[in-house]
């Protein structure tokens, strides 16, 4: 029984072609040259796999394999690998991967590459709260990533067969004309691949690649902002090779009620009351860290701001620290008690003439009325 050919590319005798096809491009791929520098084990199991291929990739080579042994393609004049030049070698080989692999053949394979459905990278967004966007920390994600549908081999069509398309006839472009000028676009068939299913793979429908779930996870910097970007390496979409593209992880934090964020520096509003601000007060304003004591003169004005140095957000660079800004807002009560009221008359009364503002109002008055006369 003629095995051995079927043994190197780990298949039965009644493979399908397609399942030959499967088997060789996977071992082709792991004895390849370019990922095995001077292996000489892997370099002839390479060789071995090639050869292999070239029998049970072939119809009528495979047929007479079958029949009559190695000795029946001796005599049909096929000599294996020993007769193959380089050149050759990275002929079969760029038939089956579209030239992606060109060095291990002395520059040979200058065909097309085959043009991929989808980028190797991808991005998802990730909202963050406040608190662990400030401080860091860990979070494991889920994902979906792309990959080449196993079932047609990456090509969307059944069993792998693809024809020329009909509408292009394998330009990847369209031409019309109009009056004297001729145009042209992308073929809306085979979007610009010059090829097309002949049937539609059913398991992802034509589209040459399945979506499946991942996770990881990740370690968010302390200080990371609205729109920053993290890359994840290797955590992306999965081509025909085995190749993976990077995670782009873009993120978004959500709205705080206590602080407010600009750059490094945060923001929080102190309300106090009016009497605070008229005598002067010591106020305890929440931190990052902690609390810590705001002290207010007599005097202090509506939306007066203090700064406190350092106290703000570590920047995800430089790692320098920006502001704590706190502002006072005043607040008067809405409603008074018969006391309240009575104090604060009083208090009105003992102002006399320092309260100047009904002097300074009563003068302005008087000017406008005189625009009239």
């Amino acid at each position: 029984m003629n095995s051995e050919y079927y043994g190197i590319l780990e298949v039965n005798k009644g493979a399908t072609a397609s399942e030959i096809k499967k088997a060789y491009r996977k071992l082709a791929l792991k004895y390849h040259p370019d990922r095995n520098e001077n292996d000489k084990g892997a370099e002839e199991k390479f060789k071995q796999v090639n050869e292999a291929y070239q029998v049970l990739g072939d119809k009528e080579k495979r047929g007479i394999y079958d029949k009559y042994g190695k000795k029946g393609l001796d005599s049909q004049g096929f000599q294996g690998y020993s007769d193959m030049n380089m050149d050759d070698l990275g002929s079969i080989f760029e038939s089956i991967f579209g030239g992606a692999f060109n060095s291990g053949f002395g520059g040979a394979g200058g065909g097309r590459q085959k043009k991929r459905k989808y980028p190797l990278d991808s991005a998802i967004e990730l909202e963050l709260d406040f608190k662990d966007a400030v401080n860091g920390c860990k979070k494991d994600i889920k994902y979906t990533f792309k990959e080449p549908c196993n079932e047609c081999d990456g090509t969307g069509a059944e069993d792998g067969h693809i024809d020329k398309c009909s509408e292009c006839q394998g330009k990847g472009q369209v031409f019309y004309k109009q009056g004297f000028m001729t145009f042209s676009q992308t073929c809306p068939k085979c979007h610009g691949e010059g090829t097309s299913a002949v049937r539609k793979c059913k398991s992802c429908v034509g589209k040459g690649f399945v979506e499946d779930l991942n996770s990881t996870t990740v370690d968010i910097p302390a200080g990371i902002d609205n729109g920053n970007r993290m890359r994840v390496s290797g955590k992306g979409n999965v081509d025909e090779y085995g190749r993976s593209g990077d995670l782009y992880i873009e993120i978004s934090i959500k709205e705080d009620d206590v602080f407010v964020r600009h750059d490094d520096d945060i923001y929080i509003e102190v309300p106090i009351l009016f009497t605070q601000a008229a005598l002067g007060a010591d106020v305890i304003i929440p931190t990052l860290t902690g609390e810590m004591t705001l002290s207010l003169k007599t005097g202090t004005m509506d939306k007066q701001q203090f700064i406190f140095k350092k106290e703000g957000i570590t920047n995800v660079h430089t790692k320098e620290k920006g502001n704590l800004v706190a502002q006072v807002k005043i607040t008067f009560p809405k409603t008074l008690n018969s006391l309240q009221r009575e104090l604060l008359e009083k208090l009105n009364i003992s102002f006399g003439k320092q309260n100047t503002h009904t002097d300074n109002i009563g003068e302005k008055i008087g000017k406008i009325k005189d625009w009239f006369k």
